[in-house]
């Protein structure tokens, strides 16, 4: 009798004579990048360093395309769109030491974004390993320590036979629900000795799924059947999970209004009936979930942002969706199920019943009246207006992304992203320099479509050395550089809060001329031209810069009061 179990792959012919008679001069490197190549990987991302050469001459033995940035951070943060929008496992090529440290604020926000990152880092020979202080170039007491608390999961190789087996299950980590970023450290030594091990040919690998638990969707099913107010809250689980559409049909069954998070943006048609939008920092919005007597709440922890900066105080039932279990009910009590987005969505579809209640959609317009109506109030009318100009000069389906900056703080409420994984932010871990990097990556994934990028001039200059890149590659990026001469929301915190700014102002660049200088085409542009000169810079073929001068505030916040 044969069980499941028993059955093994057996190789083919070509696979055989591979190993049998491997290529002559291959090392641990070649290890690396054949076992990618296996598991499907065609892009690499990184910057090569001593102790990692072996694997970057590797890469010219391969078919893997490699994508080089000039700094790890901004390596990381390609890799992390790539991952975004393709729902790969990207691979994240870099040295030992500064170069594997430099990296960890992209990891950072890869972690918190869910995107899968497969990064491999080089380490200091095997006999340095172990915390001994030997005096090797880049050594680090335990390099692995300054990841644990960022990535999924930690992979350490000491030999070569250890290279496929290890990579092959950090893919699996990075693609298993919640996606995210996992680490693979090989020894120099381990990389640049000749190797014996047989050529990599397979590399198929199982990430686990994440169902619900019956029971659960069970009761929470029966809760939103028979609620009278119900609400729904999409985080950036429906995006990475593509259950946007079974949100939909859901929220329609229910006849439920559905709040998208920041990091949900497009999981929900922006003018839908029943959308919200992503109006969380307003009152009107967190007072309307509150009143909900059963709140559904889809892969969101429920965090800072989500939450009106903690003021949220929801008054009936909540069920909460997470794929992260550090999550589940980690802000409010909760029927807490812990579930891929699709999974538990399709298994609520199979059990909730119509709801009928056609007073849903005024209410809905009554809260974005008044959210109208408070922005009206306080003459933001240029903001509006240049988000209104993005809006348009953007074509359908091109992505965008978006640094820590004043536009892209309005554009996380008020923006209308028009389909889901369209539109990315750093808000996961809020650094800066995240917007440029990240859209070329985005590109890499996808040429088909241009891509935006936009950015404050403070953190323009995190990433400004990517020009270089974006023109060797001759990436299809357009980077709007929103120029106010300094840090603009720390302008605007440290004046409300002190009185007057400190460490804000900044001596910039001539950001048209810098751009020229890297052979990429620059503009400046001005609130009334913009729309028209984004729209020339998106529709030309490889990487521009569109720079606006303009100082842009804030609309007034709602949780301080």
């Amino acid at each position: 009798m044969t069980h499941d179990h028993d059955l093994v792959l057996r190789p083919t012919a070509a696979q055989t004579e591979a190993a049998l008679n491997p290529p002559p001069g291959r090392n641990g490197g070649d290890l690396v990048v054949e076992t990618l190549a296996g598991l499907g990987a065609t892009t690499v991302f990184g910057l090569p360093g001593q102790h990692a050469l072996g694997m970057f001459d590797a890469l010219r033995r391969s078919d893997l395309r490699y994508i080089g940035l000039r700094v790890e951070n901004n390596a990381g943060f390609a890799a992390d769109a790539y991952g975004r929008i393709t729902g790969e496992a990207a691979p994240l090529l870099l040295s030992t030491g500064p170069g594997a440290l430099t990296s960890l604020a992209a990891l950072q926000e890869a972690r918190a974004a869910s995107a899968p990152v497969l990064a491999i880092s080089s380490q200091v020979p095997t006999a340095g390993l172990g915390g001994g202080r030997h005096g090797y170039l880049h050594e680090l007491p335990d390099q692995a320590a300054s990841f644990r608390g960022v990535v999924k999961s930690v992979h350490t190789v000491r030999t070569q036979s250890q290279i496929p087996s290890a990579i092959a299950e950090a893919w699996t980590s990075a693609l298993t629900v919640p996606h995210g970023p996992v680490w693979v450290e090989i020894p120099q030594d381990v990389l640049l000795a000749e190797t014996a091990v047989p050529v990599v040919t397979g590399g198929d690998t199982f990430p686990e799924e994440l169902p619900p638990r019956p029971e659960l969707t069970a009761v929470a099913a029966d809760l939103l059947a028979r609620a009278e107010r119900p609400a729904i809250i999409a985080g950036g689980g429906v995006v990475r999970a593509d259950a946007s559409k079974k949100l939909r049909q859901l929220a329609e069954r229910l006849q439920a209004p559905v709040v998208t998070t920041f990091g949900g943006k497009g999981a929900f048609p922006w003018t839908h009936p029943l959308s919200l939008q992503s109006w969380l920092e307003d009152r009107h919005t967190t007072d309307f979930l509150e009143d909900a007597d059963v709140l559904l709440v889809v892969g969101s922890g429920l965090g800072e942002l989500s939450s009106n900066y903690h003021t949220f105080r929801p008054r009936g039932r909540v069920i909460q969706i997470e794929a992260d279990l550090g999550k589940l009910e980690s802000n409010h009590p909760a029927l807490g199920i812990h579930a891929d987005a699709r999974l538990a969505l399709q298994a609520l579809l199979e059990t909730v019943g119509e709801r009928t209640d056609p007073g849903a959609p005024e209410r809905v317009r009554a809260v974005l009246d008044k959210v109208r109506e408070r922005i009206a109030s306080q003459e933001l009318t240029l903001e509006q207006d240049v988000l209104a100009a993005v809006r348009r000069a953007l074509p359908p389906g091109a992505p965008s992304f978006w640094d820590m900056t004043i536009l892209a703080y309005w554009a996380w409420s008020a923006f209308d992203a028009e389909a889901p994984n369209a539109m990315h932010s750093a808000q996961g871990a809020g650094g800066l320099g995240y917007g440029f990097p990240a859209a070329l990556g985005a590109a890499v994934a996808d040429p088909t479509h241009p891509v935006l990028a936009v950015s404050g001039d403070g953190g323009a200059l995190y990433s400004i050395a990517e020009l270089a890149t974006a023109r060797q590659y001759d990436l299809n990026v357009t980077w709007l550089i929103v120029d106010d001469g300094g840090y603009g929301i720390l302008r605007e915190y440290m004046t409300g809060a002190f009185g007057q700014p400190t460490a804000t102002e900044l001596t910039r660049p001539d950001y048209v001329a810098l751009a020229e200088s890297f052979g990429v085409p620059g503009v400046r542009t001005s609130p009334k031209t913009l729309a028209a000169d984004l729209a020339k810079a998106l529709a030309a073929p490889g990487p521009s810069v569109v720079v606006l001068p303009a100082v842009l505030r804030m609309f007034a916040p709602t949780h301080l009061g």
